[in-house]
């Protein structure tokens, strides 16, 4: 493992030339690929530099246990135990820092959440979950912006999505996709009964146009008039827009904004992060899906988490994690869930790495 890290130093230097290369400056997607891979290196170097002062260190007090002096000896093996302890742990921050990045980590994020059974109920527990996602995203100073929305009457979403953007925004909500289900009784349960409700999330990577190229010979764009509860002059103008993605069958609709341009917009901007996740998932399948050995099955159908409500209890089924702060973390408390969610799964690709 530590061959790697002999050249670092090397490595470093250069990507410092390039920064200040007036080329590399003027290519923004270039500097930004550049600076990212020299704070890595710049971590990295940190870290082994740490390392190889720890490992004189120990070898210095393996030295002293050879001394006559028994009370020093004493003070060497007590320091011993810790230098060993620290190297350890340093020893696996390092082969963390090596494992293959994510390449979608720095990326913003399409939040989709779309009621699933259980009817009103389900909606209105969309309209929670997405709260609880944008408290969260306030409390990382992250800006949410609704792409598209179905509401419905009482309050609740049969579906809405909107663009996250901020620091390492998917990195920290990418283990958020799957089926999240509610225990709870609904206001409309005369008899107090529990109803059970599901909601599914998907957390997509946003996707910018280099990445993705649609061709405008490939989509078919409708224009109608936007529906439900509106301004002034959202229900009566055809600013609403629909786009078909003729290959794949993929079908986007846009109506919150009154102007038609940028509601299409917003259309081809979750359409073009619909095509690259679909992309990166049959390439997933081809091969030994790196994603999937870090997620579970990776199935947006599969059950992760459920939400409690007479027990105030939050659960996390794949990694067995139960909290009982179920008001808290739909304040936006996300951490204590995320957290053991990036440790585990960091834990997970050590094992296959």
């Amino acid at each position: 493992m530590f061959d790697k890290l002999e050249g670092l130093a090397a490595r470093k230097e250069k990507l410092e030339g390039l920064l200040s290369d007036p080329a590399v400056i003027a290519d923004q997607a270039r500097f930004r690929d550049v600076a990212r891979e020299h704070a890595q290196v710049s971590r990295l170097a940190e870290l082994y530099a740490d390392y190889r002062k720890l490992e004189a260190d120990i070898a210095g007090n393996r030295e002293l246990l050879q001394e006559d002096d028994e009370e020093l000896a004493e003070l060497a093996r007590q320091e011993l135990t810790e230098l060993e302890q620290r190297k350890e742990a340093l020893e696996r921050e390092i082969r963390l820092q090596l494992l293959p990045k994510d390449p979608n980590d720095e990326k913003n994020i399409l939040l989709e959440i779309r009621a699933g059974t259980g009817g009103d109920e389900a909606a209105l527990f969309a309209a929670d979950l997405f709260r609880m996602y944008s408290r969260y995203a306030e409390r990382h100073g992250w800006k949410v912006e609704i792409m598209s929305s179905n509401p419905i009457g009482i309050g609740g979403f049969k579906e809405i999505i909107a663009l996250v953007s901020g620091e390492r925004v998917y990195s920290r909500l990418k283990y958020e996709s799957g089926v999240h289900r509610v225990q709870r009784v609904p206001e409309t349960e005369a008899q107090g009964r529990i109803h059970t409700s599901a909601v599914t999330v998907a957390v997509i990577p946003e996707a910018e146009e280099v990445e993705v190229e649609i061709d405008p010979n490939e989509i078919r764009i409708d224009v109608f008039r936007a529906s439900g509860p509106g301004g002034q002059s959202v229900n009566t103008t055809d600013s609403a827009i629909r786009i078909t993605h003729l290959p794949t069958g993929l079908v986007v609709s846009c109506q919150d904004e009154k102007s038609q341009h940028k509601n299409k917009a917003k259309a081809l901007k979750v359409l073009r992060a619909r095509l690259l996740d679909l992309k990166e998932r049959e390439q997933h399948e081809k091969i030994a899906s790196e994603r999937r050995a870090q997620v579970g099955s990776g199935d947006r159908s599969e059950r992760i988490r459920t939400y409690n409500f007479p027990q105030g209890r939050v659960s996390d089924h794949r990694i067995n994690l139960t909290l009982y702060k179920l008001e808290d973390i739909l304040l936006g408390n996300l951490d204590e869930i995320i957290e053991p969610l990036i440790t585990h799964f960091q834990a997970e690709a050590l094992k296959a790495a």
